[in-house]
């Protein structure tokens, strides 16, 4: 990964959030999922930033993104989460049986892939269906 630069600022900021819906059921699949994907790019590009990687499984999300330092975590976590509930919502009028207004449960994880190379963690999250297959 580059680096990139602003008029005063160089950086290379790479952050893994993990979010998990609400009561943890299995919907984020099918339309929904891809739906959620959309969402999250078109949040990114509206931001200006890049994903890396995305995956939406059934029950949560990873999602490893290069952005500015413009932004805190906990801002960006928030903001995905209520941007993505909002539009979900509006198009899937079926998950509303699942969930009143919030999608997204108030928790999620986040880590800077400083300690952690950014291609481990890609192949770690590539690997989460495959582990979810050998499961069932």
């Amino acid at each position: 990964m580059e680096y990139k630069s602003t008029r005063y600022v160089k950086y290379l900021c790479n952050y893994h959030f993990v979010g998990i819906h609400k009561y943890r059921r299995n919907f984020l699949v099918e339309d929904v999922a891809e739906y959620i994907k959309e969402i999250l790019k078109l949040i990114t590009k509206e931001l200006g930033y890049e994903i890396t990687t995305l995956e939406v499984l059934p029950d949560h999300i990873h999602l490893l993104i290069n952005c500015s330092p413009r932004y805190s975590p906990s801002y960006l976590a928030n903001y995905f989460k209520g941007k993505s509930t909002r539009l979900a919502l509006k198009k899937f009028l079926e998950l509303r049986k699942y969930i009143k207004e919030k999608l997204w449960t108030r928790s999620y994880f986040v880590s800077t892939t400083g300690n952690v190379s950014s291609e481990t963690i890609e192949k770690y999250v590539q690997e989460q269906w495959r582990k979810k297959n050998e499961k069932n």
